[in-house]
């Protein structure tokens, strides 16, 4: 098993969610970056924090992506982890980290919809389930 913090990836087809999940599991960085940003940044991720595995999600988008992060960073390996419904899992921790305020906190929480992308928070939990899939 490799060590390091895990950058979790929820491809897309014009922008991605990455959230780097490191090994106490801390997210110490989660961010939606357009798809011509995402060798850039995940190369800056790498000098900047120890990554030992890359968690990409298996949608859309998904082989594009992949080759992009083995041409970025091909010391580290990436392992593809299943998407299923991380969006509504996304939802839920988008709230939990900004619960809402107002009249919003009267709707359940289900119902409502985020008011920016929640890729990051997919890309999060991508990170967890391949963190917990190497723990079992």
């Amino acid at each position: 098993m490799a060590e390091g913090a895990i950058l979790g990836v929820d491809p897309g087809t014009s922008k991605c969610g990455l959230a780097v999940v490191d090994s106490s599991g801390e997210v110490s960085y989660r961010a939606v970056v357009a798809l011509e940003n995402l060798s850039a940044t995940a190369r800056a991720l790498a000098a900047q924090r120890a990554l030992g595995r890359l968690a990409l999600g298996n949608r859309t988008g998904a082989q594009r992506v992949r080759a992009l992060l083995e041409e970025a960073l091909p010391e580290i390996p990436v392992e593809v982890v299943p998407e299923h419904r991380t969006t509504e899992e996304a939802r839920r921790l988008y709230w939990e980290y900004h619960p809402p305020r107002g009249w919003r906190r009267l709707v359940p929480r289900g119902m409502l919809v985020p008011p920016e992308p929640v890729d990051g928070f997919a890309a999060e939990i991508l990170a967890r389930r391949l963190e917990e899939s190497a723990g079992s």
